[in-house]
């Protein structure tokens, strides 16, 4: 999957500063963002300065209106009155905007030498709020490294809220469980985050398992025996069961252009067809790029979409088993997709009480550094927990119930700063994860979206 943000660039310095020093620090700006991951840089043009006739601007204007992107930079390399800015950037007011002023430099004999780029972007900062811009204001700082990867971080985030527009989380059925955390208003959902709710039904699902091809059943079923490690062989019925309702769901996904899927998990599937669909998530995610997560959890997929929009990573969900003083016990009772696993994709044929034979998880979930998220109402408006953490191996651990030896389920301890915290804010039992730091992505799309941060 490549998401990458398409950029315009406009560079900016006043008419008076000399020529060369204005192109030579927009051109290492250009040069060092293009260098950042997720971004590509589409349109380009430099100086842009305050003219008298407006040559500058009516140029720039022209060549920008030439491209297609998802953001517009303004680089200010040296002081301009805001009137050349605002003059560009006005033919650009639906897009996100980043104001990003350059710095100055040290001479060989200590001298400070200056441009005055923080005069131009002081004169601007508030003139773009004033005029309702959505836009992120970022500075270098003489001796530190240039602030390109916040610059870039903003621009990845506005592309996601342009590729959100549109994008469906299919869901079978509606409110496992008769949960609350679950439930969303999709008019809210679809306004701040894009997603719109696609519901389909169970026995759609089971009419189209009848017309499916003994050729299409046993090719999913040559893809689990080749890409899984089983610890027994399983039964027969259960890897025809899988391929079935994997196909069908599959097809309904594909037709509505879904990005993601939820399934009615234990009041459907489990207690009507007698099947759990750990193994059908599996090949939801691994095979078709699908976000999965279970029970009917519409703010939790999607969250689960707009994660991957962000990091380019499938966004495994972990749910909470226990709080620690330092750390939680986060782990799931059925399946992670492959991208989070570490080591080989480990299946356990398990019977599940009265349940026909099912196909139970029991990996290793990579560990490192996190991100962690979930959406959810909070007095009415929608919200995010965003929080980071750091994801350790867990101990040796079950959950009460299974017949002896009970199974090791995927899990990670996540060391957390402060776990009373994270206890006051918690939103549900699903978070998703993405390995790394991505907080700066997410702050900007719920910048832009006016979604407010717990």
């Amino acid at each position: 999957m490549n998401n990458n943000c398409k950029i315009a660039f406009a560079g900016f310095g006043e008419v008076n500063t000399p020529r060369d020093i204005i192109v030579k620090k927009c051109s290492n700006a250009l040069s060092a963002l293009k260098a950042e991951d997720g971004v590509e840089v589409v349109s380009s043009i430099f100086p842009i300065t305050d003219d008298y006739p407006g040559k500058d601007v009516s140029a720039a204007v022209e060549e920008l209106k030439k491209g297609d992107f998802d953001a517009l930079v303004l680089c200010i390399a040296g002081w301009i009155p805001t009137h050349a800015v605002v003059s560009v950037a006005e033919h650009f007011k639906h897009l996100p905007v980043v104001l990003w002023g350059l710095c100055g430099w040290i001479e060989s004999d200590g001298r400070l030498v200056t441009t005055a780029d923080q005069a131009g972007t002081t004169a601007l900062r508030g003139t773009l709020e004033a005029l309702g811009y959505t836009f992120e204001y970022v500075y270098d700082i003489i001796g530190l490294r240039s602030n390109t990867r916040k610059v870039a971080d903003f621009c990845i985030a506005a592309s996601a809220v342009k590729r959100l527009r549109g994008a469906k989380l299919g869901t079978m059925g509606y409110r496992d469980m008769r949960l609350y955390g679950t439930l969303c208003d999709e008019s809210q959902l679809k306004r701040q985050v894009g997603v719109e709710i696609d519901c389909f039904e169970m026995l759609e699902v089971v009419q189209r398992t009848e017309k499916l091809s003994d050729t299409d059943i046993n090719e999913v079923i040559d893809y689990m025996r080749s890409n899984w490690h089983f610890t027994a062989a399983p039964s027969e019925d259960a890897l025809q069961k899988t391929a079935k309702y994997y196909l069908a769901i599959r097809d309904i996904c594909k037709e509505r252009s879904c990005s993601g899927v939820t399934l009615k998990d234990v009041d459907g599937m489990k207690l009507l067809l007698g099947f759990p669909p750990a193994p059908i998530f599996m090949l939801l995610s691994d095979r078709d790029g699908l976000c999965t997560v279970p029970e009917n959890d519409c703010p939790g997929g999607a969250t689960q979409i707009m994660l991957r929009e962000l990091t380019e990573q499938c966004g495994g969900y972990l749910e909470f088993y226990e709080f620690m003083e330092d750390r939680v016990l986060a782990g799931v009772p059925d399946f992670i997709p492959r991208e989070i696993t570490d080591g080989d994709t480990t299946i356990t044929p398990a019977a599940f009480g009265e349940l026909s034979q099912g196909l139970l998880n029991v990996s290793k979930v990579k560990p490192g550094e996190l991100t962690m998220c979930r959406l959810g109402m909070k007095g009415g408006k929608l919200v995010l927990h965003l929080l980071k953490g750091e994801g350790v191996p867990c101990r040796r651990w079950e959950e009460a119930g299974w017949t002896q030896p009970a199974p090791q389920l995927p899990a990670l301890e996540i060391l957390l700063p402060d776990v009373p915290a994270f206890a006051e804010k918690v939103l549900g039992q699903h978070y998703f994860i993405a390995y790394g730091d991505h907080t700066a992505k997410i702050k900007a799309f719920c910048k832009m979206q006016g979604i407010e941060i717990i």
